[in-house]
């Protein structure tokens, strides 16, 4: 390994923060080394006015950073699992996963303290399908509105757009020191996050082996079992079809329990269940606990109602 590490990041501000405090522990732990930031802008940042949900594209925010990768413009890069792809390319890894920060959903509102006291009617800004899935299936008349962008630009947009509320990652929200806009934080009973929410990820090429050894440092094992069971769920959901859902594992009494809901994107169906054991077996049980949800009764109902709101959300 050179004595030069690229660090490759989006240009966001959450970005920027994220790949600054990665490079500033490296530095700590491994003075010798010179950390150069490569800023990178992904399919994700070009399209600020598509919504996701009608992208149809797997990694919009970490392609062209996988791609930087295996060319070996940069050494690694640093990301919110949440954007990764659960399938990464064969030639690359995660050379670490950081302790995770606060995986709950936020509601930011200048005006109304809570989701209950929002007016009938309020209009609230998401950015994903799985978001606007749980508000509906918490508020039916709730109107949803696509709300893409950074977080700044968010907040900024509630006026301009006349949004009575949004919802936001707790974690970005507290990592770039914005906690005062957090009106209430929902409850994981109700409101799941998305896989890998609150941690980040260095990922690498698979065969620098120096480098990931470098890293190790930084890895956090019970946030790896957590993020593995989440992102094993949601790889199983993905393979049945386009459904809005959330999953949150931890541990617990040295056993590793999951959460997770599936939903149809209109929110009026919910399927929510848990499974709990060993830590090293994460990923067996995510995938038995999702097979488990999708062999339910309400199975077909929920993925027709699915397809019916994506293609609403297309044509909105």
């Amino acid at each position: 390994m050179t004595a030069r590490i690229v660090v490759g990041t989006r240009n966001s501000r959450l970005a920027l923060w994220q790949a600054d405090f990665v490079a500033h522990r490296i530095r700590e732990r491994h003075p010798h080394l010179e950390i150069m930031l490569k800023h990178i802008v992904t399919t994700g940042d070009r399209l600020k006015d598509v919504p996701l949900a009608q992208m149809g594209i797997k990694g919009v925010f970490t392609r062209e950073l996988e791609e930087a990768l295996l060319s070996g413009e940069i050494d690694l890069a640093v990301h919110s699992i949440k954007d990764l792809p659960n399938e990464l390319p064969p030639e690359l890894a995660l050379g670490a996963i950081m302790e995770r920060a606060d995986a709950r959903e936020a509601l930011v509102s200048p005006r109304y303290r809570t989701l209950e006291k929002l007016p009938k009617g309020a209009r609230v800004g998401v950015s994903s399908l799985r978001r606007k899935a749980q508000l509906l299936s918490l508020r039916r008349d709730l109107v949803i509105t696509d709300l893409r962008g950074n977080i700044d630009a968010r907040i900024t947009r509630m006026d301009s757009q006349n949004l009575d509320a949004i919802v936001l990652a707790v974690a970005g929200l507290q990592r770039l020191g914005l906690e005062e806009h957090i009106t209430a934080i929902f409850p994981m009973d109700s409101f799941l996050p998305a896989a890998g929410q609150g941690a980040m990820t260095i990922e690498t090429r698979r065969d620098d082996k120096a480098l990931r050894n470098t890293l190790s440092f930084l890895h956090h094992r019970e946030t790896a079992w957590a993020v593995t069971a989440e992102r094993h769920f949601m790889r199983v959901v993905e393979e049945d079809g386009q459904m809005a859902a959330g999953a949150w594992a931890r541990i617990e009494k040295k056993a590793l329990v999951l959460d997770a809901a599936i939903l149809s994107g209109d929110g009026h169906t919910r399927l929510q269940d848990s499974i709990s054991g060993i830590p090293q077996e994460a990923g067996r049980l995510a995938q038995t606990l999702a097979h488990r949800m999708l062999a339910a009764d309400d199975r077909d109902v929920l993925a027709a109602a699915s397809v019916a709101s994506l293609r609403k959300a297309v044509h909105e």
